[in-house]
């Protein structure tokens, strides 16, 4: 089996959007209830299925196998992928679902259901529109009318491609030592660009007409740092007031990068005004007689739903790993069973390590996909209610749920995917199966849109002090009402117990944490942040799953065992129980090793680290 046959199996999604989530309290809102009700999601779920199979799992194949070429300073791609691409752009899966302003636009919610089938059928294939659907939306949230106009239709229709550049060889992570510069001219907003920026996803190819650039750069005289930074709209081609195509805009395509995986997505190092002829528009305002200029807190709107995004794209490559492994599993023979070992050789997924492996891949993926969809949700919350509570509240959920979805997300992912390698054995180690392909790919996730111990150090060091504290404890109590409302559930004694135990175990985990920072002992932070984004993930997903048991006992108990759902309720039930029993209970060793403090990792000399 290669990456191209597609395996996806959509009852979860439509569990999720048609019996867990409240989407005909969505659908009811003013920008959704005219246009859809929740019997349309079957009809976007199976037209994507169906591209997904057909077209875009091909593509991914080529994307490996095949790969890129940089030829005179062109990005060439392979021919599925350009296929590939028109498909979902007719469809209207693409950058379109980021127009906020557009009428009978879809909820974000549903539209990441798509996206993480999408994913699923060719990570790589995913990123060439998804950094556009971000830039696009930067530029309609801050930009003038004048610049909207000019640069999002072809945009959003997918005819041109955006990109983010932030990254540069001398400064990494560390985005304020960044040394891109922008010159003002004559002309009121608009700016002459010099410098350089690398890693950039999509940042060049010859399937879109155009690209359009969100560039950080400090204008002359502004202050040092990332407070410096202001953004600007840098066109490959320029663009005319009408809208069509002019000169090139001195942008180049320096070089792409060799890869361990994603070998079908350009990463592109980018120059700009070499030839001192490279202008921008500025976004927003220009820097402040104090210096303070606007650029972070712009890109910042993309990087956060980039960042989501990235969680997704880790779900996605692991399901696709984890759906290839059930697969074989179920074909490949090998060994007797233990309770009759003369017997005969049985498939391996008869076995109980394998079982294991499956199942904690299963309770996993489902477990995040709750948590990921949960915060997607909170986002139309947030943007489309009436009620002003409601839409703050919803807010804050989302500022709690995005590092853990980006960065446990793609923790875990690398860990399933390896899970997803043993259950073939030394296939999985062999390019001719598929596992080995996910594997290379779903590595950079954690990485992209800042590394997960940024996403830690986020977490720990903003969301818990934002508005006051507000964020966490609107965390915090919504866990404690859950563990009210169903502490007593029918069937879920043991486990809520252990969920239970493990938010006292959390509670202490922040008690700790807290004891420290009081104390003074700032490098606490650096040891331990990852360990709690951890430990808050943990939580999050198992009252997601938690919660989708409790209602899939219900719906089980409606229908009777002999349904043709039964099974599914039941494997719900059983994801619910898997991950509260096995994968949750790490917070207690989480909180243990945080409750002592090892300091040893800060205390050692460097040189005695070899």
């Amino acid at each position: 089996m290669s990456a191209g046959n597609f395996i996806y199996d959509t009852r979860d999604q439509m569990f999720i959007l048609k019996e867990w989530l409240d989407m005909d309290k969505l659908f009811g809102m003013e920008a959704y209830r005219d246009y859809y009700t929740k019997d349309d999601i079957d009809s976007f779920i199976d037209v994507c299925y169906k591209i997904c199979r057909d077209v875009l799992a091909p593509a991914n194949t080529e994307c490996d196998e095949i790969g890129l070429e940089f030829v005179d300073g062109v990005v060439v791609t392979p021919p599925a992928v350009k296929k590939a691409y028109a498909t979902i752009m007719d469809a209207g899966l693409g950058p379109q679902s980021a127009d906020r302003e557009v009428e009978g636009r879809l909820p974000l919610v549903v539209s990441a259901a798509t996206g993480e089938m999408l994913i699923n059928a060719s990570p790589a294939v995913a990123t060439y529109y998804g950094l556009t659907a971000g830039a696009g939306g930067v530029i309609q949230t801050y930009s003038s009318p004048e610049l909207k106009e000019r640069f999002l239709p072809k945009m959003f229709s997918g005819e041109w491609g955006g990109t983010m550049c932030i990254t540069e060889a001398g400064a990494g992570s560390d985005v304020g030592n960044a040394a891109t510069k922008a010159f003002s001219t004559d002309t009121p907003g608009l700016y002459k660009i010099k410098g350089s920026k690398m890693f950039i996803t999509a940042g060049d190819h010859d399937i879109a007409d155009n690209f359009v650039h969100l560039v950080l750069a400090r204008v002359d005289g502004a202050r040092k740092g990332t407070g410096g930074l202001s953004l600007f709209i840098v066109p490959k081609i320029w663009v005319n007031e009408d809208g069509s195509l002019g000169d090139s805009n001195d942008v180049l395509t320096v070089a792409i990068e060799h890869k361990m995986g994603l070998k079908g997505s350009p990463t592109c190092q980018l120059a700009f005004g070499e030839n001192d002829k490279c202008f921008g528009w500025l976004i927003g305002n220009p820097p402040g007689e104090d210096g303070k200029a606007e650029g972070m807190a712009q890109m910042f709107q993309m990087m956060n739903e980039e960042r989501l995004g990235t969680g997704m794209l880790a779900l996605g490559t692991a399901n696709a790993a984890y759906q290839q492994a059930i697969a074989y599993t179920k074909e490949r023979v090998q060994s007797a069973k233990l309770l009759d070992m003369k017997g005969p050789a049985v498939r391996i997924i008869e076995h109980e390590d394998i079982r294991r492996m499956l199942m904690k891949q299963k309770a996993c993926i489902e477990a995040i996909r709750a948590m990921i969809m949960k915060t997607f949700y909170y986002i139309d919350m947030s943007h489309d209610s009436d009620d002003p509570e409601e839409k703050e509240f919803s807010n804050l959920m989302f500022h709690i749920g995005n590092p853990l979805c980006k960065a446990y997300a793609s923790d875990m992912a690398w860990d399933l995917i390896c899970d997803a390698i043993q259950c073939y054995g030394g296939y999985g180690f062999i390019e001719e199966y598929p596992v080995a392909q996910y594997a290379r790919d779903v590595k950079i996730f954690s990485i992209w849109e800042g590394t997960n111990y940024i996403q830690a150090l986020d977490l720990c060091a903003r969301k818990f002090t934002m508005k006051k504290g507000k964020v966490l404890m609107s965390f915090f109590g919504e866990a404690g009402k859950f563990i009210a409302a169903n502490k007593e559930a029918a069937g879920f004694e043991d486990v809520m117990k252990v969920f239970e135990e493990a938010f006292a175990a959390y509670g202490g985990i922040m008690g700790s944490f807290n004891g420290y920072m009081t104390s003074g002992k700032i490098q606490m932070l650096g040891l331990f942040a990852t360990r709690i984004l951890h430990a808050t993930s943990m939580i999050y997903c198992a009252m997601c799953i938690l919660d989708q048991a409790v209602l899939a006992a219900k719906k089980l108990a409606e229908i009777g065992e002999n349904h043709y759902d039964a099974g599914f309720y039941k494997g719900k039930i059983a994801s619910a129980r898997f991950y509260t029993l096995n994968v949750l209970p790490d917070i207690f060793t989480i909180q243990r090793v945080i409750a002592m403090g090892d300091t040893s990792a800060i205390d050692i000399a460097e040189e005695n680290i070899r």
